[in-house]
């Protein structure tokens, strides 16, 4: 359980790195007479940055990490985890990118770090209880309800629209984070794998589109809300995840802070161009 924990903040590590890195990178290759906030070039010129490539390997390694994580703890503690990221990117951002936090951002660092460990201590094993044979299909299904929301979401105003494409692409990186529970080995017959490549795909292309035309800070928000509540719910209600014995109050209340942090923090979702958002799992940043 404690090596669970570790392998899940430690993947959270990864990707709030990896997110600074490649902002760094894009930057400093970005075109400054360009006109429009999306350069098609952007990646091919950014890719022949080592920070970049850096960026990507720590992607990488967050994403085998959170698999590990994944197979030894409940998804409502990696979730959690995963959502903390955005506390390692602030932090980073301080030192890399001369990013100033207010005392309110430390508080919420400082919040994330002390849910993250009421958590460690609730977690109790992964879930041992047999998913219904029909959750397979169910992920499948919601991957592709995720594009769905996606063209819809598109034709709403502003702010509306960055929360809808926000909270679509949690939802569909919260779909890996629960085939990946569902999978013992690579099995190309189950709809659980192509669940992880839909629900991923279709996740960064809604999260681009939402850094692309409305409030990042928004969509970041609505991201980190549905990409930690809803696999958690299905971990809890179809997959037999729990806290220790007597613990459950702890556990409650460290992934309700842990969020909370992350949301306070949801602004630094804006580090990245729309380009260098982490690759799906999903898997991230």
């Amino acid at each position: 359980m404690h090596f669970g924990m570790f392998c899940a903040v430690a993947s959270s590590i990864c990707y709030g790195l990896a997110t600074v890195f490649q902002a760094i990178a894009a930057r400093s290759v970005a075109d400054p007479d360009a006109t429009s906030g999306v350069d098609a070039a952007l990646l091919l010129r950014a890719v022949r940055q080592w920070r970049y490539v850096a960026g990507l390997a720590l992607d990488g390694a967050g994403f085998a990490l959170q698999v590990v994580a994944l197979r030894l703890i409940p998804i409502y503690a990696v979730s959690a985890a995963l959502a903390a990221s955005l506390a390692v990117t602030a932090v980073a951002a301080t030192r890399l990118l001369s990013v100033r936090l207010s005392r309110i951002e430390w508080t919420a660092v400082g919040v994330v770090c002390i849910g993250l460990a009421m958590l460690g201590l609730a977690s109790g094993p992964e879930g041992s209880t047999p998913p219904p044979p029909a959750l397979k299909w169910a992920l499948l299904g919601t991957a592709f309800v995720v594009l769905l929301i996606g063209a819809a979401a598109g034709r709403l105003p502003g702010r509306t629209r960055a929360l809808a494409l926000g909270l679509g692409a949690g939802i569909g990186f919260g779909v890996p984070e629960v085939a990946v529970r569902l999978l013992d080995s690579l099995d190309f017959s189950s709809p659980a794998l192509y669940a992880i490549v839909l629900g991923g795909a279709s996740a960064f292309l809604l999260l681009t589109s939402a850094f692309a035309r409305g409030s990042v800070t928004t969509a970041t928000a609505g991201l980190v809300l549905s990409e930690t509540l809803l696999p958690s719910a299905v971990g809890l209600i179809w997959l037999g995840d729990r806290p220790r014995e007597g613990l459950a109050w702890l556990a409650v209340t460290g992934f309700a802070i842990s969020v909370a942090g992350a949301l306070a923090l949801a602004r630094f979702g804006e580090l990245p161009t729309p380009q260098t958002q982490r690759p799906p799992v999903d898997p991230a940043p």
